[in-house]
């Protein structure tokens, strides 16, 4: 299930352990801007000119400008650590699968679904995914150590 707002528009929060169920989802929209390659630029010191050059760009095999790709797994980072499971959640791994090139004002919408649990470990596998007008542009799968009620 996607929020139907935009990046700063989306529910923010906590889903503990314990509320945890296989199949639950969540997700947000974000177009990407040429604002944020070139924050991204900044804080990751990847200044690739596939990102920025627009003369460059078009002679790779993308034929223009694109995202960083780790400016688009961003998203699925902020799904996990906004939404689900949300504020006090751990990052213990993450496999990622880029797919498609994403472009300086693509629509970008990122989900995850929980997979499985282990609910004695805490730990909460997710299926991560981020679409592009319906097509996949990355797919991945995520662990991490959810909040848990009884240690507030």
């Amino acid at each position: 299930m996607l929020d139907s707002g935009v990046f700063g528009d989306i529910q923010r929060g906590t889903v503990c352990i314990e509320d945890i169920e296989v199949g639950m989802s969540r997700g947000l929209r974000k177009v990407i801007e040429d604002a944020d390659l070139e924050m991204f630029g900044r804080i990751s010191g990847d200044r690739n000119p596939v990102h920025f050059d627009d003369d460059y760009a078009r002679d790779t095999i993308f034929g223009g400008r694109i995202a960083h790709g780790m400016l688009t797994a961003s998203l699925i980072s902020a799904v996990i650590g906004e939404q689900l499971p949300g504020h006090g959640t751990i990052y213990l791994k993450q496999s990622l699968t880029f797919l498609a090139p994403v472009r300086p004002g693509d629509l970008v919408e990122a989900s995850v679904t929980v997979a499985a649990i282990d609910y004695g470990k805490r730990r909460v596998t997710l299926d991560c995914v981020c679409l592009v007008e319906g097509k996949p542009v990355l797919k991945g799968e995520a662990m991490v150590l959810a909040p848990s009620a009884k240690f507030d």
